[in-house]
């Protein structure tokens, strides 16, 4: 396998999916993240053949591969919901949101794994959240849930590296659940990347607990706040806390290889520049 860094941004598909490939490619991106519906709607129209058709002609056009293409799903999701409408309601958008992916021939599907809302115990949302990735799972094929770590703030769960391990050991089918570590979410729940020490045992932890092997995108963000804060404010490259250097090392990095690395940075005029540099760290 070759050692790529497939680097890029959460673009724009505004006016049909298939748009997002042809913004990925104006930006120099090697990857990218999308929303395959309006993220702030529950329901969405189907997919049309055309733009299916579309989005992958696209994505062979400018040279992206399934590994290099990251979908989020809505915000509005919530697999670990303690009432029953809400969970219901978030799932059944959830399975719609995989597929979607399955449609697009996409692979993996990010999502943050939920929030307790102070009226279950932690343990029972991480349960709930599993259980909701199960009933995806089964009803649809070659689409792998990839758990985004989070900052901690209010109820959400997903913040510990342990809270990851729980959802996958419950979870079915293992070959098709994965993680994705935000840098920033992972630098406000705690975990010190800034530090050339910090950043070794950010990585041991996460071998030790989780696993590298479940490791299947990186979403590359600056944070404003610092260090523990639970907050999540993301900063562009290199104007936050925890600094350019630390982006360096992390596209120096051979655990980071032939996975989508994702930047969320506040201002997508400055992605093209922030991909181009990241790609000189390379």
């Amino acid at each position: 396998m070759q050692n790529n860094k497939y680097i890029g941004a959460h673009v724009s598909a505004a006016g049909g999916v298939e748009n997002a490939p042809v913004n990925a490619a104006a930006i120099g991106a090697t990857a990218f993240a999308l929303f395959t519906k309006n993220q702030k709607q529950w329901f969405a129209k189907s997919l049309t053949d055309e733009n299916i058709e579309n989005f992958k002609t696209n994505c062979q056009k400018h040279g992206y591969t399934p590994n290099q293409i990251l979908p989020h799903d809505s915000y509005l999701i919530n697999l670990g919901h303690p009432e029953e409408e809400g969970l219901n309601k978030s799932r059944k958008a959830f399975l719609d949101e995989m597929q979607r992916c399955e449609q697009l021939g996409i692979t993996l599907l990010n999502f943050h794994p939920g929030s307790h809302l102070k009226k279950i115990s932690e343990d029972e949302c991480l349960q709930r959240i599993a259980e909701s990735v199960n009933m995806a799972l089964d009803k649809t094929k070659g689409v792998t849930a990839v758990i985004e770590n989070t900052a901690g703030q209010g109820s959400n769960m997903g913040y510990r590296f342990e809270h990851l391990a729980r959802i996958i050991e419950l979870v079915d089918d293992k070959s098709r659940v994965a993680v994705c570590i935000d840098t920033c979410h992972g630098w406000a729940a705690g975990y010190d990347f800034a530090s050339e020490k910090g950043y070794e045992e950010v990585w041991k932890d996460f071998d030790e607990i989780v696993g590298l092997k479940y490791l299947k995108g990186i979403h590359l963000n600056d944070a404003k706040k610092e260090l523990g804060s639970k907050v999540d404010r993301h900063a562009s490259i290199g104007e936050g806390l925890m600094g350019a250097e630390t982006f360096s090392r992390l596209m120096k990095d051979p655990r980071l290889n032939n996975i989508p690395i994702i930047l969320e940075t506040p201002e997508p005029d400055k992605w093209k520049e922030e991909i181009e540099w990241l790609k000189s760290q390379v």
